[in-house]
């Protein structure tokens, strides 16, 4: 199973599209009885009640997260000394990664870092000097030996070229990644801005995204490797071998979150949701944890099989009116249609052996949404 282990609700940037800002804003407010406002901001529960959890659990995946999850780097190294547990990771502003030390961040399966492309574009998102701060921590890691998957996790806002932003992270003169995953800014709390955000999405991310899908099949053909651009990996191989997905990020059956109190819910923007905790790691049994199911109107979508239902926590809370929705809905609908025209290539390249199924397999659930 794989949990998230929100460490604290601190964080030392604030960014213009902070997630705390989101659910201020799109909680209605006949739903603030719902809310657990005595959740603790720090993790505040006995760290053996967590060992003792994860021990009932044969192969557990821990993903530290906040707030930012380094500002407390004294419960990483206490978690990661006595937590049975061999597969760890991290979501991260990377600020503070060359804080942790190369004994714990060596041992780290996976760090997802924040970064949103450019330096102009990442540091009008978190702050000035963020980018450079990013990718000083991220070479002086990789020189002190991390070996393990360093993915770039961006939040696509309308002042973004997804396209340029995707190229210039996968090929820079500070560090290329290899590894990128983005998600779409989608917040519609200021009503104003629909039109804007809609023609946007219409006239530049969609084409954007199309334009991308091309790219990424030609550097399969002149290279002969797949580069690891999440939303289009696992909803490729699934393409090619015609399997269907549940909801792609895990949340509420293979990926939990454990509160700062120690409560356990489904998704980690779902925090403070205490109508939907299934349970408190004291007592829960990491084997039999309850699913949490959608049951809203992703259910009998027609191309559901592809998306999953895209997030949990949208299906619950319902923060989109429904032509807002049908603006999201539409960038799953043009990105499965570009990857559908493609898939004929890729397969001549499988049976050509210049790359081969295998290219497109990853660890499931680590993190990354994959539908943006």
């Amino acid at each position: 199973m794989f949990f998230h282990v929100i460490l604290t609700d601190t964080c030392n940037l604030s960014c213009r599209y902070c997630k705390g800002r989101e659910f201020d804003s799109l909680i209605a407010e006949d739903d603030l009885n719902n809310i657990d406002m005595s959740l603790p901001s720090e993790l505040s529960y006995d760290l053996e009640e967590l060992f003792l959890f994860l021990e009932k659990d044969p192969n557990p995946c821990i993903t530290f997260y906040g707030g930012e999850p380094l500002m407390r780097i004294d419960l990483i190294r206490k978690i990661m000394d006595n937590a049975r547990v061999s597969r760890f990771m991290i979501q991260t502003n990377g600020l503070f990664l060359n804080r942790l030390g190369s004994k714990y961040v060596n041992k780290l399966e996976t760090i997802l870092v924040s970064i949103d492309g450019s330096e102009q574009i990442t540091d009008h998102n978190r702050g000035k000097g963020t980018f450079s701060s990013v990718m000083r921590n991220i070479n002086k890691i990789t020189q002190e030996g991390f070996r393990g998957e360093l993915i770039a996790r961006m939040t696509v806002t309308e002042e973004a070229d997804i396209y340029q932003a995707v190229r210039y992270l996968h090929s820079n003169p500070f560090y290329s990644f290899s590894s990128i995953h983005w998600q779409i800014d989608a917040d519609f709390s200021d009503n104003c801005r629909m039109k804007d955000f809609s023609s946007w999405i219409t006239n530049g991310y969609i084409p954007g995204i199309r334009k991308l899908v091309s790219e990424w099949v030609l550097i399969m053909e002149h290279e002969g490797r797949v580069p690891r651009w999440y939303p289009f990996l696992q909803t490729t191989e699934d393409l090619l071998l015609h399997q269907q997905s549940e909801l792609r990020c895990g949340c509420g059956f293979a990926n939990y979150t454990i509160n700062t109190d120690g409560n356990i819910g489904p998704c980690p923007v779902m925090v403070g949701l205490k109508e939907y905790y299934i349970g408190h790691i004291s007592s829960a049994n990491p084997c039999n944890l309850p699913v949490v199911k959608m049951k809203g109107a992703c259910i009998g979508c027609d191309i559901r099989e592809f998306c999953g239902g895209r997030c949990l926590y949208a299906d619950i809370v319902r923060p989109w009116k429904k032509e807002q929705k049908t603006i999201i809905c539409n960038t799953v609908r043009a990105m499965r249609e570009a990857i559908i025209d493609i898939l004929p290539a890729i397969s001549a390249l499988i049976t050509k052996e210049k790359i081969r199924i295998g290219d497109f397999t990853h660890t499931r659930f680590n993190g990354c949404e994959i539908i943006p």
